[in-house]
């Protein structure tokens, strides 16, 4: 389910509503062409187990766009890495002396400019520790996505070394799919598969450094990527948020004594345990009560904080 009615834009025409973000093209842009540049906007709204819930998490857009937004310059070199290219477009121009915005007011500080790419249809996922349903297949084979690790690995350990367990991204409506390297070699060919496992394992190691000299840990994250007109390999979509990542706090996962101590996520998952009590996965899921979304609004600001101050 998806919400209707997305917000009407000067100047911009809507196109496309996820379960959670909103894309505009440039009210001018005829049908079926490609734009230069895109609105994404993100929303308010919280899924789960693929339902749009209500009511929203207050400000939930607006984290999530200041965490990408931060995370892309720590990328582009402010973190003292080499510059990792990013689809974001400027988001101011002049007119004369003046500089304009060109963000609508009406979703400021919750929506990126971003050029538009040829995006890959593979979602590149680095895990760095062992959890999910990495945990259950490990329990099962003692292999994740297939890739064998060694014996006597518990829930939430770290790994010998990140891997990279690529998905195809389905079409609209449907499932992602996990699948081998070889598989993303078959779909994208030799170089484009290499760049983006290469490159996926280099902003997950600099951006787990990041997070451990600010107390938490990265267990692991997803990024998606597109070439731009030059043919240049770019990050694209949202990065290393708490929809996107799995965060722990450092101190926690050393000293908990349960791994529900341990890895408590700095994400939705206050939400997903309580719908999981809540709700039988039958009809229309229930309204969330005024606690979960306090406290869920509550964790995404500090991840925020934490990692920002």
């Amino acid at each position: 389910m998806i919400p209707a009615s997305p917000l009407a834009l000067d100047g911009w025409r809507h196109v496309y509503s996820g379960k959670v973000r909103d894309l505009y093209v440039p009210a001018d842009t005829a049908e079926g062409a490609s734009p230069a540049h895109l609105l994404v906007v993100a929303s308010d709204r919280v899924s789960a187990f693929d339902h749009v819930l209500s009511p929203g998490i207050p400000d939930k857009g607006v984290l999530l766009t200041t965490l990408s937004l931060w995370w892309f310059d720590r990328l582009a070199g402010s973190d003292g890495g080499r510059g990792i290219p990013n689809h974001l477009a400027a988001d101011h121009a002049l007119e004369g002396d003046e500089a304009v915005e060109l963000i609508p007011d009406a979703v400021r500080g919750r929506a990126m400019l971003v050029r538009s790419l040829d995006m890959q249809p593979i979602e590149c996922v680095v895990r760095g520790y062992l959890t999910g349903s990495g945990w259950a297949e490990y329990q099962a084979s003692r292999t994740v996505c297939g890739i064998p690790l060694p014996e006597g690995l518990t829930d939430g350990d770290r790994l010998p070394e990140p891997l990279y367990t690529p998905a195809y991204k389905a079409p609209m409506g449907e499932h992602d799919e996990n699948i081998t390297y070889e598989r993303s070699v078959e779909l994208v060919g030799d170089d484009t598969a290499a760049a983006l496992r290469d490159l996926s394992l280099e902003i997950y190691r600099r951006a787990a450094a990041i997070a451990e000299e600010r107390g938490l840990i990265l267990a692991d994250t997803k990024f998606e990527f597109g070439y731009d007109d030059a043919g240049v390999l770019t990050l694209a979509d949202e990065v290393l948020t708490s929809d996107s990542s799995r965060y722990w706090d450092a101190e926690a996962w050393r000293t908990g004594t349960t791994p529900t101590e341990r890895m408590a996520s700095f994400d939705k998952q206050i939400v997903r345990d309580w719908l999981a009590a809540n709700w039988d996965k039958q009809g229309e899921p229930p309204a969330l009560p005024d606690d979960i979304v306090t406290r869920t609004r509550a964790r995404y600001a500090e991840l925020l904080e934490q990692l920002t101050s």
